[in-house]
């Protein structure tokens, strides 16, 4: 049976760095590795990091394949 998790956003659908990574299902030092090189999803920087629900599911979206192949492609891998 699948865990919830417990996931803060602020009024406007903000989440901060360690919300969003429990939302994509990645840790927070992959999230902030992601952000370095320009391959994660788009974020705002105001003293904090954050993350608007909507991109963070636009990225998640943008990822989608039907095939292991097709992923790899999408990657650049």
């Amino acid at each position: 049976m699948p865990t919830q998790l417990e996931i803060f956003y602020f009024p406007d659908d903000r989440l901060d760095a360690k919300n969003a990574a429990r939302y994509l299902g990645l840790s927070p030092k992959t999230l902030a590795m992601m952000r370095c090189t320009g391959k994660g999803p788009r974020f705002v920087k105001r003293g904090r990091i954050f993350y608007f629900k909507d991109d963070l599911d636009d990225w998640l979206r943008a990822g989608q394949a039907t095939s292991t192949a097709q992923a790899a492609a999408k990657s650049g891998s």
